[in-house]
């Protein structure tokens, strides 16, 4: 325990599901310099952005730190209306809500959500003169059109030094993480979390939960109440929406790590640090690519991927908490140094599956693109994966 010391609704059309945000454009601006670009390439000549979410813009997680970007967007173009939808299910209805978008003038829309790829897809070959970017999952090089493409951050890199956090501040060796589905990114994220904890406490473990849902509290409480009885004093998650969990471990005296957006206010006693997004830089380099007419063969154009190497994550640490130790924080700036030379990385080996079976040899680094398709817990993770 702390030391007293130092996603989903149907969307009944996008009258209201899309909040609008409009302006004029004034002389010189953006988008009407952009005017010089080929009126033939794609995203060019529209009059607005869309953005699909799969849960709402207040939910202190990934929806919210998606809708706080978009509008970082409205204020750089502010010649361009900003759509945003919220509670979009990972079915029809994306394919559906950004058709709408289209209508009101969109060249331009951000899928947000992993479960959003087939519906991107179906829509970028259905309007060739549109860009559509998926967020977060990958296409086959053979299925990548001239319109569309997937990107994201390492989202373990940060998750394996907040794990540094969770292992030098348990007294129980035990961590709990609650996560929603068993895709590459959950997996990988509480694989590097066990990896950076154990680099600072032997011997802890992860134990896990799967709610089988982005976004549900009733869910996430019961998980997080589990957790909590099985003696974990560090509890953190990969949902969406991120402050059940939180309000849970703050209640019980536990420590909090938070996922998505920064949501210590929640936890003023129990915060240790977070894995947040930044995600304004990146939308703006999309942007300004397609309104130049380059995103056709552009570096977007494919499955971008940034992360401590490359210096641009835009998965970032957030503050720490108080009880974190000056001493814990010069660790984790030492590993994320590690992690951007090539020798580092998380799941630099040797590793060891969660059977004691090898997964990566003895001084290998494995690439990005490996680690996007891992499926398997390491040792020191407790429980099954998800069905």
């Amino acid at each position: 325990m702390r030391h007293t010391t130092p996603r989903l609704i149907a969307v009944a059309g996008l009258a209201a599901a899309v909040l609008a945000v409009t302006a004029c454009s004034p002389a010189g601006s953006s988008a009407e310099a952009a005017g010089d670009a080929s009126s033939d390439a794609p995203g060019v000549g529209g009059t607005a952005i869309g953005f699909i979410m799969v849960g709402p813009k207040d939910d202190y997680g990934y929806n919210q730190a998606v809708y706080e970007a978009s509008q970082v967007l409205a204020e750089e173009y502010p010649d361009l209306e900003i759509l945003t939808a919220e509670n979009v299910p990972e079915d029809d209805t994306a394919a559906t809500t950004m058709e709408q978008m289209i209508d009101r003038g969109a060249k331009i829309i951000f899928a947000t959500s992993y479960g959003h790829l087939d519906a991107a897809q179906q829509v970028a070959e259905e309007h060739p003169d549109v860009v559509v970017v998926q967020q977060g999952n990958t296409m086959a090089e053979d299925d990548i059109l001239p319109n569309d493409g997937t990107y994201f951050g390492t989202v373990y890199e940060p998750m394996y030094l907040a794990g540094i956090a969770a292992g030098a501040a348990t007294e129980s060796g035990k961590l709990g993480y609650v996560y929603a589905f068993p895709i590459p990114q959950t997996i990988a994220n509480i694989n590097a979390f066990q990896r950076g904890a154990e680099s600072v406490h032997p011997g802890v473990e992860t134990i896990t939960v799967a709610t089988s849902s982005w976004c549900d509290p009733a869910a996430q409480r019961d998980a997080a109440s589990s957790l909590l009885t099985q003696g974990v004093d560090v509890l953190t998650q990969h949902q969406d929406c991120t402050k059940t969990v939180i309000d849970a471990a703050e209640a019980a005296g536990a420590y909090t790590v938070g996922y998505h957006a920064d949501a210590s206010e929640l936890a003023p006693e129990g915060w240790l640090t977070g894995a947040v997004w930044d995600w304004a830089p990146l939308y703006s380099s999309i942007v300004e690519t397609i309104l130049a007419g380059d995103f056709t063969g552009s570096e977007f154009n494919a499955n971008y991927r940034v992360g401590y190497k490359t210096g641009t994550n835009p998965f970032v640490l957030a503050e720490y908490g108080p009880t974190v130790s000056e001493e814990t924080i010069a660790q984790i700036d030492e590993a994320q140094d590690w992690l951007a030379t090539p020798e580092g990385s998380p799941f630099a080996g040797p590793v060891a599956k969660q059977d004691g079976t090898e997964a990566v040899p003895a001084g290998v680094v494995p690439e990005y693109a490996e680690i996007d398709a891992m499926d398997y817990f390491v040792q020191g993770v407790v429980g099954n994966l998800a069905q």
